[in-house]
């Protein structure tokens, strides 16, 4: 048998509705595809988020973690790190 170690990336393009909870710590939840994934991050992490969405006009942003708790619907995403990328538009076919 081989070992192996499972990671969850999730693709984001909005803003999420974050609430805080103790020390400054940020929860939302997202839906994929009806599954409900909790993700808890540090405020220096969530400021990738909100500088994400006040810099580019169209951005994306990757938030991977190991598969934790399962809730209601979904699962606790533990440990969360989140990427953030400028997304350019795409370059429309030259028409003949």
């Amino acid at each position: 048998m081989t070992l192996g170690k499972l990671e969850v990336a999730i693709k984001i393009n909005e803003l999420p509705r974050a609430k805080i909870v103790e020390n400054g710590w940020q929860q939302f939840e997202i839906d994929c595809d009806g599954r409900i994934i909790t993700v808890t991050i540090k405020p220096k992490v969530g400021k990738k988020l909100t500088d994400a969405q006040a810099n580019y006009p169209q951005w994306v942003a990757a938030i991977a973690g190991k598969m934790g708790e399962a809730i209601e619907n979904g699962f606790v995403l533990q440990e969360p790190n989140i990427q953030t990328f400028e997304k350019k538009p795409k370059a429309e076919a030259a028409q003949l």
